[in-house]
């Protein structure tokens, strides 16, 4: 156990940013965090981030504080009845390599979300969703370290106040605690999601005469592999907005002037509408300046081609918003953290 000056995050965010931590730690174990915890360095810093793998935020500065990096992994069925399996996955588990153990087992209800960047004890801070799936939707509960108390605390599904790319974790709670462990209710007979996207059409591309949740899962990848950029390669954070939500007679409205605009039912007269086609009707699918840019091939991404710093993506960012409630009267929302 032991405390760096002066790191680089670059390592770790997906964009690849070039910021500095005053201090930065790490802890692979319950164990490691209670011993950090009782230090004077982690007790007397008033700002502290916890990083996991770094696919949601966008530091336009450097860390004046404490990072923290979560390494905590390990998978396990914790028990099962007839219908159900529960999965418990530590939180520095990459989610990915746990949703292909769940798939890999025929732990069914993950498999629309899918080569989805980060870590698990993230989604349901985010609430991370695609394909008509949510976290919301397999959720069981969660164990958390209250950065404060130093105690665990244990939420169910009915205590995250789960929304749309939202949880307890991004308002109430925000910052105050550290998740430890996530539990899942996965299915033993799948229910197939397939009419959400490209899914259908994917699956009849690949010829897959029997539905499986291993063929979904790499339908999905398949989709989104050529559509999204490989942080590895290119800095994103994948979707960068959140896809607005309004009401009918609003959609209804936009309808008439642009009657191409695709909506999908978002609760009682409510429909969410795709930000990326609003973003590419503004002309902005493409767009570069230096190394700042929205991905040529998805126009919810934002991109960070080598040397962008937080600054410039952010002011791209700001640009995208101001033209789409030009042109639309709709007010894009950022889904990455802005630090």
């Amino acid at each position: 156990m032991s405390f760096l000056e002066n790191i680089s995050l670059k390592p770790f965010n997906t964009f690849g940013i070039e910021v500095k931590a005053r201090h930065f730690t790490s802890f692979a174990t319950l164990t490691e965090l209670q011993e950090l915890s009782a230090t004077h360095l982690f007790n007397s810093q008033p700002e502290k981030l916890v990083l996991g793998g770094g696919s949601n935020i966008l530091f336009t500065k450097d860390f004046d504080g404490l990072v923290l990096k979560n390494n905590l992994t390990g998978i396990e069925l914790v028990r099962e009845n007839a219908d159900h399996y529960y999965v418990k996955v530590g939180a520095g588990e990459n989610w990915h390599g746990f949703v292909m153990y769940c798939v890999a087992n025929n732990y069914a209800g993950v498999e629309n979300l899918s080569l989805i960047p980060g870590n698990a004890g993230a989604s349901p801070m985010q609430n991370i969703g695609a394909y008509g799936v949510e976290i919301k939707d397999v959720f069981h509960e969660l164990e958390a370290w209250h950065l404060q108390e130093h105690t665990i605390e244990t939420f169910t599904n009915s205590n995250c106040d789960f929304g749309y790319r939202e949880s307890i974790f991004k308002k109430k709670h925000k910052g105050a605690f550290i998740i430890l462990s996530v539990t899942f209710r996965l299915r033993k007979q799948p229910v197939f999601q397939t009419s959400y996207g490209a899914i259908a059409q994917e699956l009849e591309k690949m010829g897959v005469k029997e539905l499986s949740i291993q063929q979904i899962s790499q339908a999905v990848i398949r989709i989104r592999s050529s559509k999204l950029p490989d942080p590895a390669i290119i800095g994103n954070a994948g979707s960068f907005f959140k896809n607005p939500v309004i009401t009918i007679t609003q959609y209804e409205e936009l309808k008439k002037q642009f009657p191409q605009i695709p909506g999908y039912p978002a609760g009682e007269n409510n429909i969410k509408i795709a930000a990326g086609w609003l973003i590419e009707q503004c002309g902005w699918k493409g767009y570069r300046k230096e190394d700042a840019g929205c991905y040529d091939k998805q126009a919810l991404v934002l991109v960070n081609y080598g040397a962008a710093s937080g600054k410039n993506i952010y002011d791209l960012s700001q640009i995208i918003i101001e033209s789409v409630a030009q042109k639309f009267s709709v007010l894009l929302e950022r889904e990455v953290n802005i630090l």
